[in-house]
């Protein structure tokens, strides 16, 4: 599988900013019980709503995007429901930022001189 490393880096800078931010602006706003009971539907909804963002920053496409996102975030809940959630929000950001970068590889145009 090729990568383009340039998309994939780019990808993972916007995600993580994208989360980073969200999550900033929900701590202020929202109280810490909303997360305990509606954590398990904010979070995944978030880490989606970013994903959106990375997809149009980068124009790639939509679907495609979410469901990289989709499948990075398994590594994510399942960081959470054993208590690293942090470090399973990091490693969903590198495995979307991959997804990203391979979605970029393959849309890209090949040449004669590329097939051959």
């Amino acid at each position: 599988m090729h990568i383009d490393t340039h998309v994939a880096l780019r990808a993972a800078i916007v995600q993580a900013l994208a989360v980073a931010a969200l999550a900033i602006v929900l701590a202020l706003t929202l109280s810490h019980s909303f997360f305990k009971d509606y954590g398990f539907i904010a979070g995944p909804g978030a880490w989606m709503l970013c994903a959106a963002v990375t997809a149009a920053v980068l124009r790639l496409p939509m679907l495609l995007t979410l469901a990289g996102a989709a499948l990075a975030g398994i590594p994510s809940a399942i960081a959470t429901v054993i208590g690293i959630h942090w470090l399973g929000a990091a490693l969903a950001v590198i495995v979307f930022a991959l997804w990203c970068g391979g979605v970029a590889e393959r849309r890209r145009p090949t040449t004669n001189a590329e097939a051959i």
